[in-house]
Order: structure tokens, then sequence, then C-alpha cells
């Protein structure tokens, strides 16, 4: 009878995670670098705001992006509620899927980056009305296409996955941004709608954003040691 030997991860494969969120940290310190990321999150934002209402029967009249990492998306119709939920909400599950979605097949990675450079097509085609938003969806889509041509298998899904723990980390962040005094933003039209305060909605997308990060985790620990 022999006996399996069961290899232990190296150091590196083993706090992996933690690399890449480390690395995640530190390009969210860095003003002009982090730009970007902040540009992606809020995409992310205003695209899930446009899906909400798409899928609830209304529609995407038009999508603007802003230099400071601020969007608006204006829609006609559909649910109100799943419409002002789904931007902060959406954008933390876009994080997780982008980071989940490296992790796969190089292939596979592949075809992500180009499903997302047809939703930034999609998006300039339809729904970008101004210089500022063509010019920065147009520069989201050229980091995709670099990220293909130039991207080796392990650094692309490392570049990846920084940046979906980046989105996520934008997301946990930029709901606080709310608190401002001012009857503003997705918060207040929840708090408008269900009579429930805005910081209850606040706390619920940090949650769903932890969440996201700690499932992150828990994933990479069970691939390492299940």
């Amino acid at each position: 009878m022999t006996k399996k030997v069961v290899s232990q991860p190296s150091f590196f494969t083993q706090y992996y995670f933690y690399f890449v969120l480390a690395i995640a940290v530190l390009l969210m310190q860095v003003p002009i670098i982090s730009i970007p990321f902040k540009w992606l999150e809020s995409y992310f934002h205003e695209i899930s705001h446009g899906i909400a209402a798409l899928i609830t029967g209304g529609e995407i009249i038009r999508i603007q992006l802003f230099a400071n990492g601020a969007g608006l998306c204006t829609t006609r119709g559909g649910s109100t509620f799943l419409i002002s939920f789904l931007g902060y909400a959406g954008a933390a599950l876009w994080g997780v899927v982008y980071y989940f979605m490296a992790g796969f097949h190089h292939r596979l990675t592949q075809v992500f980056s180009l499903f997302l450079a047809l939703l930034f097509i999609i998006t300039l085609l339809l729904w970008s009305r101004d210089i500022l938003t063509i010019a920065i969806v147009l520069c989201l889509l050229a980091i995709v296409f670099i990220k293909l041509k130039y991207g080796q298998s392990f650094y692309l899904r490392m570049s990846l996955q920084v940046t979906g723990i980046v989105v996520l980390l934008n997301s946990m962040k930029s709901p606080w941004y709310l608190i401002d005094g001012r009857s503003l933003g997705d918060g207040n039209a929840l708090a408008q709608q269900t009579g429930i305060p805005e910081f209850f909605w606040v706390i619920c997308w940090c949650v769903i954003s932890i969440t996201g990060i700690v499932v992150i985790a828990k994933m990479n620990i069970h691939k390492n040691y299940g």
C-alpha cells in the first residue's frame, strides 16, 4: 500500500490573492494610474443601471462618464428600484466576475476580454453622446486590446484579477460619498422610494462588495488546500 503524498502550495501560490489585493490597494493610491480604474468602476456602475432598465422593460437613453470618475446613466421606463439599486451592487458583481473569469483557461480569459470590448463598442455606438465619454470609453477599449495583444497567459490573468479587485474596492468606497448632506444620488432615490434611510443602502452596497472580496479569498484558499 502506497501513501499518497499531497504537495503543499508554494508561498506565492498560497498567498496569491493577498499579493493581488496588495497590488490593487497600491494602484489605488497612485493618482494618474488609478484614474482608468475609476473610469472602469464608473462604467460598470452606469452600465449596471442600464442593464437593470433593459431587463425590466425600460431603455437606455444615454451614458455619460466624467474625468473625475463620476458618471450618469439616463434611462426611461423599467423598475426604478432595481435601476437605482443595481448601480453600486452591479459594479461589485462585475468586479467579482472580472476576477473569476481571469482565473479560467487563457482562451476563456481572452473571450471575456473580447466580450468587454464588444460592450464598450456597443456603448460607443448607442449610448455615448459627448466627446469626453467617447474618449474615456475608447481609453478603456484600448486597455482591453493592449492586454489581449501583449498580455501573456499569467500576466493577462493577474492584470485582470487586479482590475477586478480594484473595481470591488472602489465599489466599497464610492457609496460613502453619498453621505454628504445633499439629497442626490442612488441612495437618496432608494430612500425616497422605500422610506428606508440612505445610510441603510450605503451599508448594503458595502456589504455586497466586502462579501465579494471574502468569497474570492475563500475560493483561493479552497483551490490551494481543497
